[in-house]
């Protein structure tokens, strides 16, 4: 009988406008792996959930900031991804007015903050690749508007 040891996690990815600029949700790491490291905000999911209320309620365990729905991205599943083991994280996006809004880290979260995607050079896990998809996607949909 084949056993998989494969843990599934969501990541929440949230822009937002502040200024004429793009602004990201993100959440300084509290523990290793990459502990200091910024991340999007995310976790595990729970046994009986469903992928995007997991996003939805890893965002608001983080950061504080509630929201009702999330759009799926994309799911990663390179191996060596997290030094935790094998993990397949499903990531999540949404778009919202007012980078402005509170945001406080709780959780396995040091703090929360918007920053300023121009400024984003480095993040924990693969999230920077993430992050290039996520900026990807978004353009070729801004584009697709015009």
């Amino acid at each position: 009988m084949l056993v998989q040891n494969i843990k599934v996690t969501v990541d929440a990815i949230v822009f937002s406008t502040s200024g004429g600029r793009l602004q990201l949700l993100l959440v300084k790491r509290k523990f290793d792996p990459g502990k200091g490291m910024w991340a999007f905000p995310g976790g595990f999911v729970e046994d009986d959930e469903e992928l995007e209320i997991a996003a939805v309620r890893e965002l608001e365990e983080e950061t504080g900031l509630k929201l009702t729905a999330m759009t799926q991205l994309h799911t990663f599943g390179k191996v060596g991804r997290d030094a935790r083991g094998r993990t397949i994280s499903v990531a999540y996006y949404a778009i919202i007015t007012g980078a402005s809004q509170a945001v406080k880290g709780a959780d396995d979260a040091e703090k929360a903050e918007w920053v300023d995607v121009a400024s984003i050079n480095e993040m924990a896990f693969d999230h920077m690749e993430i992050l290039a998809l996520a900026l990807k996607q978004l353009s070729d949909k801004l584009h697709m508007a015009r």
